[in-house]
């Protein structure tokens, strides 16, 4: 569809550009090449390179101050306040902008599989890959419902356009700016496509705890007995890796709500982190990122676009978006029942935390209100030699516009109420902390996390570690009775202990601004954790 203000509908951009909506792939793809918005991979993939943002801008996110949601929202570094006026002006520069175009592309999309929780969702942007982004991440209405399509939330991506910080209250030239009264979205001066999925998460975030919904930063999938489990982790721990199991069904690879009914995906595709990605150990990934459609964000390529998935000159996030179609195993219409397991995954850089551990709910509430995992040198720019710990409350604190402890509460409710057992897994290293370990053995984890999942870990013995008070099993089939205790695998047992409490201590203080806000089962939990 082209030359028609029905695609603009709800938005607000006036003007008269050329507006391409709801461009199929192909469309999508002729438009980006002929605009030189990016290449081909020898695949067929489109390849974009996103400039100086190669990942999220966390300092230029704001929400806008309203009074219906003042007391509501998590204000701080997370979410920063944005005075109503100046998100009203920077609106209307931005549309002003957008409708000055010649060329507009919009997509008419859903966010959420259960159609009792979904919104509806209009991007406006004006570069093709970015449309192929949105229509590859988000769910795909049937052309009969695109008829009359009027959004909940409407996004308006501009990331050739540069905010004033001096007048539109803002950072920098930068901006994310959401409005929950005026139910749209801001994104300027970046072109890295995850701004538009995860500003549509903080959506979600916002939305579905009024309705009962625990809406999760995790990946989820189904075994063919109709168990579900739901892998929670911060980027890098293996979310989108482990929850990508031929053996098992995916539902999603990253953002999905809790409900009375069962478990639901809010997405229709996969944003999947690609740096020196091997076909052998994630084959699922690596061909859907190897074919047409797929979009591919700072991946290099040779000339003749043959990938080199081991260079991380440009940025070590790399990524790869495809639609769910591209996995061969996926849920249809991507809900399925209410989880049996519920898992947290850390990359413990400092290599003193188990393979897996048992939780008790309390455990799994602390846990989860942690966030923890670890950054190593090389992951991030400006990180030294050490590891750096990181918690990342609810293992997604950047999209969280609610206080943490509202979806803590929520999670405790959900996994007492549907009786879900609760593990954490290390995928980070051992035998050492990084540097002078090694990293945990994909095959071990996924030989535990299968007997996790189909019930047979449950019935091991188990034995408590002395540091974080988890329950660790003492043997499994499959896997060597030396690397389910961290301690067992390194040669300085000193040196374990000295580690294993500066990293309690780490815990200990993280969790100091929660220790109000949570009962005493849980406070129990953390000075178990902390002893």
């Amino acid at each position: 569809m082209s030359s028609s203000a029905l695609p603009l509908g709800g938005t607000g951009v006036a003007g008269s550009p050329t507006v391409h909506a709801n461009l199929a792939a192909s469309g999508l793809t002729e438009h980006a090449i002929g605009r030189r918005e990016g290449r081909l991979s020898a695949d067929g993939a489109f390849m974009a390179v996103t400039g100086v943002h190669t990942g999220r801008s966390v300092q230029d996110k704001f929400v806008v101050d309203d009074p219906e949601v003042h007391d509501q929202v998590w204000w701080g570094r997370i979410n920063q306040p944005m005075a109503p006026a100046k998100f009203k002006g920077l609106a209307a520069k931005v549309r002003g902008w957008l409708g000055q175009r010649p060329v507009l592309f919009t997509q008419d999309l859903y966010a959420g599989a259960d159609p009792a929780h979904r919104i509806r969702v209009r991007l406006v942007t004006t570069n093709a890959w970015h449309a192929l982004f949105a229509r590859n991440m988000f769910i795909r209405p049937p052309r009969v419902e695109l008829d009359g399509f009027t959004p909940d939330y409407t996004i308006l991506h501009a990331p050739e356009y540069e905010a004033d910080p001096g007048q539109d209250g803002c950072r920098t030239g930068t901006c994310i700016a959401l409005s929950f009264a005026e139910r749209a979205i801001l994104i300027c001066g970046t072109s890295y496509a995850g701004e538009i999925k995860k500003s549509i998460f903080t959506v979600m975030n916002w939305l579905l705890p009024a309705r009962g919904v625990l809406p999760m930063h995790c990946s989820a999938n189904v075994g063919r007995a109709g168990d579900t489990a739901l892998f929670f982790g911060l980027s890098g721990t293996g979310k989108t890796t482990l929850s990508s199991d031929p053996e098992r069904s995916l539902i999603g690879d990253d953002e999905h709500g809790w409900s009375d009914t069962g478990v639901f995906n809010f997405e229709g595709g996969c944003y999947a982190k690609v740096i020196r990605l091997e076909r052998e150990a994630e084959p699922q990934i690596w061909d859907a990122s190897h074919r047409f459609g797929a979009v591919l964000e700072n991946v290099v390529a040779d000339a003749h676009g043959n990938l080199d998935l081991g260079d991380g000159s440009l940025t070590e996030n790399t990524r790869s978006c495809y639609p769910l179609e591209f996995i061969p195993n996926t849920v249809a219409g991507g809900v399925a029942g209410k989880p049996r397991n519920v898992v947290m995954l850390t990359a413990d850089a400092f290599g003193v935390l188990p393979p897996i551990a048992r939780l008790t709910p309390a455990q799994a509430m602390y846990h989860f209100l942690s966030g923890y995992t670890a950054r190593v040198a090389g992951t991030e720019k400006g990180l030294g030699r050490e590891p750096q710990a990181t918690f990342s409350t609810c293992f997604g604190a950047p999209f969280l516009p609610r206080h943490p402890e509202v979806y803590g509460r929520m999670l405790a409710e959900r996994i007492a109420r549907d009786g879900a057992d609760c593990w954490l897994v290390n995928t980070g290293w051992t035998g050492g902390a990084y540097g002078t370990g090694q990293r945990m053995s994909i095959h071990h984890t996924r030989a535990l996390l299968r007997a996790a999942l189909d019930g047979s870990l449950a019935k091991v013995e188990f034995v408590r570690d002395p540091f974080f008070g988890l329950m660790i099993p003492k043997l499994l089939p499959g896997v060597p009775a030396n690397v389910l205790n961290p301690r067992e695998t390194w040669a300085d047992k000193d040196a374990y202990d000295r580690t294993a409490r500066e990293l309690v201590a780490r815990f200990e203080k993280n969790f100091e601004s929660f220790a109000g806000a949570v009962g005493e089962d849980v406070k129990a939990a953390a000075i178990r954790a902390a002893a």
